[in-house]
């Protein structure tokens, strides 16, 4: 069956992100859980917060695809850990810049490792050139993704899904 949905597939490229999301995430996310006890969204904050310390719940939601409200709340579960913490910008009080604590950082230390072991055992096949060729393309893939909606069009969906949707929106 990988071999159709392969190269007998009306959408492989989806299959291949999919299948390697898989291989990656659960193996990874899961160890998380039982290592840690964080929550697939609590480490993504932690992660993100690592590479780029100062930012939003806002741009985690924009860089991850999880919710807000999803983030909010995972966010707050970390604060009362003591491994995120959040500070006020003094020239607009709405805004909220989240940092790792000491805590939060020593665990990303320690988790990363393991990250980069599967990344690494996947991508093992590749040569330098393939590596570079793949993440270059698929930077290209994510930055046309951004603009994306987060729904398909309207004329996918029946009457019936169309007033549920209106029903969730307002």
């Amino acid at each position: 069956m990988t071999e159709a949905k392969l190269w007998r597939n009306p959408c492989p490229f989806a299959f291949r992100l999919n299948y390697l999301a898989l291989r990656y995430n659960s193996v990874c996310y899961d160890w998380v859980q039982q290592t840690e006890g964080l929550s697939r969204i609590e480490y993504v904050v932690i992660y993100s917060l690592a590479l780029c310390e100062g930012g939003q719940a806002r741009d985690i939601a924009q860089s991850s695809g999880f919710p807000k409200n999803s983030l909010s709340r995972a966010i707050s579960r970390l604060e009362k850990l003591g491994l995120v913490t959040r500070r006020r910008d003094p020239n607009d009080g709405r805004s909220q810049a989240l940092y790792l604590t000491k805590e939060g950082g020593a665990l990303f230390r320690r988790t990363l490792p393991a990250f980069e072991l599967r990344e690494k055992e996947m991508l093992n096949g590749l040569s330098e050139d393939e590596l570079r060729s793949l993440s270059h393309l698929l930077a290209k893939v994510v930055l046309n993704c951004a603009p994306l909606p987060g729904e398909l069009p309207s004329e996918f969906y029946s009457s019936s899904d169309k007033r549920s949707r209106k029903g969730k929106r307002a």
